[in-house]
């Protein structure tokens, strides 16, 4: 099921995140996406994030959709050079997995293996293209393909809380002229401004999920502020986590903030896209809180 048939229909369209174990076994993955994500509309699954190698998004994703779930494959440009990403796109749907993610990644510098070479022979907007042509049954080197092409469902990301609103709205723009159907956002912490940019983002007609990160403590509140581009946690809602660190640390405060932002800035967008980092049990109470 391609989530863009949903989105055309008027669905209020929730995903979430996990991330593949960094090993051979995904039993807990799938254990815990059935156990908890079960009622949500797709999950999002990794490609490495953060630039720390994990097992590949494409076998955790036949592991979810073998256990009932739909997912939504990551794929970043860090790593693969453009013949490599076709070959896995071609993969992927051969194996049934039809929701993608285009994403351009972190740096390697930023993960386990800073001496790893980045690759980045192409980048978001470029990968999003290069979907489209395989769509139309020919590669990047101009050659047919045998037999059907493949149709995905084709997503990417925006910052709509970062400081250039111009340039993430440019850059949208982009990636929906490359072939973009929707969009899920980095980090929401800030309603206001989230609420300022969709409404100057429904110029482009794609539909946008609304994008959490479960803040978990006052001191990740402070290390996403410093380190994380186009992210901006407010002192209050610091203070908000510093006030009881024992109800933060359980994960209530956590989820109070999630569920607040959601209810505030649900009217502005078509879904929402969780990333609990770890916290994926926390998801349904987020949801529950907020409505949904």
């Amino acid at each position: 099921m391609r989530i863009t048939e949903l989105f055309d229909k008027g669905q209020f369209v929730v995903t979430a995140e996990v991330g593949p174990p960094k090993g051979i076994d995904a039993s807990h993955l799938v254990d815990e996406a059935k156990t908890y994500l079960s009622g949500i509309t797709a999950v999002n699954v990794t490609d490495n994030q953060s630039s720390v190698m994990r097992m590949g998004s494409l076998p955790a994703c036949v592991a979810l959709k073998n256990a009932g779930l739909t997912p939504i494959l990551q794929l970043t440009c860090r790593d693969r050079n453009r013949i490599a990403l076709q070959s896995e796109l071609l993969g992927a749907a051969m194996l049934g997995i039809d929701n993608i993610l285009c994403l351009t990644g972190d740096h390697t510098k930023m993960g386990d293996h800073p001496q790893a070479k980045p690759v980045f022979d192409l980048d978001s907007v470029s990968l999003l293209h290069t979907v489209c042509q395989l769509e139309k049954g020919v590669d990047l080197g101009g050659n047919a393909l045998l037999g059907e092409a493949p149709k995905f469902a084709k997503g990417a990301v925006v910052s709509p809380c970062s400081e250039s609103v111009d340039a993430q709205l440019a850059k949208m723009e982009r990636k929906v002229m490359a072939g973009a159907e929707y969009f899920q956002t980095q980090a929401v912490y800030e309603p206001e401004k989230f609420i300022e940019f969709m409404e100057k983002a429904k110029q482009f007609g794609k539909p946008v999920q609304l994008g959490i990160v479960i803040p978990k403590s006052a001191g990740m509140a402070k290390f996403m502020n410093n380190n994380v581009a186009g992210i901006h946690i407010p002192q209050e809602m610091i203070d908000e986590l510093a006030a009881d660190k024992e109800k933060a640390k359980a994960g209530i405060t956590g989820v109070e903030i999630a569920a607040r932002i959601i209810k505030e800035c649900k009217p502005y967008c078509q879904g929402v896209h969780i990333m609990a980092l770890g916290w994926e049990s926390k998801v349904p109470e987020i949801l529950k809180l907020a409505g949904i």
